[in-house]
């Protein structure tokens, strides 16, 4: 019997379709069609995965996952967790994800990988020889796309599209780019194509912008007090540049010159008016952690709330089980336009490309050996 039944969730056969179903034993109802995801990406706990996890994520059905350092260990562990989570909702391509920027953001860390720099050094190289810039750009996203496939790890949570202004807060800081819009466009580009030539996918983030401000959204609720005409001259260019590419990340920030109520996480207009009209973005948007303490109410109000503004996936990223439960509890099974752009960036990987690492590892460093 294949694991993905060694839970409590019972498989219930459908004569009529052919559909095989999922019941909770504990539930009195019919869960999704096991072929069918729901809209969230959920973390995990530890090391490995947990009996109750499992069973959890078998019945449930994430679209996908997301590893963070304390899911860390050696090689063969990290690998052995991504093949579980893909193995307990029957998925061997569900996308898993990371935060893997460089700098104070890399959730793998010597001696599994190189330390790489932060953001703000690649803006840097760029600002003296954009040439150079680029290619470091590129270099650093195709060397992750080395890392973290020997993991089995597929999406990483990068580039950064933020642009910060003097004086905001540093839960951005030295993560970006720089302040140059285009600047920050043209590397988050070559970023991106680096980590796609080597089979993975990129989600920008925090859109619709995260560089003003002046408070650290883990903790509280940032508000941004910019005009329209600011924000669109600035904030919101990276993102325009690279609407084409197929999953973002939203801000948990609050535009009053848009909205003044919510968060650009749980708000429609917000979603409706800037990142689908003004943005133009028709990809995957997934929210940031959902735990973060700049959004209000229980952890089903915050999830209710990010769907309901038309967001297509729920991030969850703490491992904490009765969060985790009421999560999945209140987000749909992804259908229509939601169903649509997460097939679209399944679709979306690519054959990695047949460079050296060795070789380009060796180019890379030679750049900060210079800087």
């Amino acid at each position: 019997m294949p694991r993905l039944f060694h839970c409590r969730y019972l498989p219930v056969h459908e004569p009529q379709t052919g559909a095989l179903w999922l019941r909770g034993a504990g539930r009195g109802h019919y869960a999704s069609r096991m072929s069918e995801s729901k809209a969230f990406i959920s973390g995990c706990k530890g090391l490995t995965l947990t009996a109750e996890e499992r069973s959890f994520f078998a019945g449930e059905r994430p679209w996908g996952f997301i590893l963070f350092a304390r899911n860390i260990g050696e090689e063969e562990q990290i690998r052995d967790l991504v093949e579980s989570l893909r193995e307990s909702i029957g998925n061997p391509k569900a996308p898993v994800l990371i935060d893997q920027e460089g700098g104070r953001v890399q959730r793998i860390r010597p001696p599994l990988v190189q330390q790489y720099p932060s953001g703000a050094s690649i803006g840097e190289i760029y600002r003296r020889d954009s040439e150079m810039g680029l290619r470091a750009a590129w270099l650093m996203g195709r060397l992750h796309a080395f890392d973290l496939m020997r993991f089995g790890i597929t999406v990483d949570c990068l580039p950064v599209l933020d642009v910060p202004v003097p004086g905001s807060h540093d839960v951005i800081g030295n993560r970006a780019y720089g302040h140059d819009p285009a600047a920050v466009a043209a590397i988050g580009r070559a970023m991106s194509e680096g980590l796609k030539a080597g089979g993975m996918l990129p989600v920008m983030k925090h859109m619709p912008g995260h560089g003003r401000t002046f408070v650290d959204s883990h903790h509280s609720l940032p508000v941004v007090s910019a005009d329209r005409n600011e924000l669109e001259s600035s904030d919101f260019l990276p993102f325009i540049a690279m609407r084409d590419e197929v999953m973002a990340m939203s801000a948990h920030m609050v535009f009053t010159a848009i909205d003044p109520d919510n968060p650009a996480t749980t708000s429609a207009k917000v979603v409706r008016e800037i990142i689908r009209g003004h943005i133009r973005f028709d990809g995957l948007l997934m929210s940031d952690d959902v735990s973060m303490n700049a959004l209000a109410g229980d952890m089903a109000t915050r999830a209710k709330g990010i769907i309901a503004a038309g967001l297509d996936l729920v991030l969850h990223c703490h491992g904490i089980m009765q969060e985790m439960k009421a999560v999945a509890d209140v987000v749909p099974v992804l259908s229509g336009e939601r169903l649509r752009r997460a097939r679209a960036a399944e679709a979306a990987f690519q054959k990695p490309d047949s460079s050296n690492e060795a070789v380009l590892r060796t180019e890379f460093n030679a750049m900060f050996a210079l800087a």
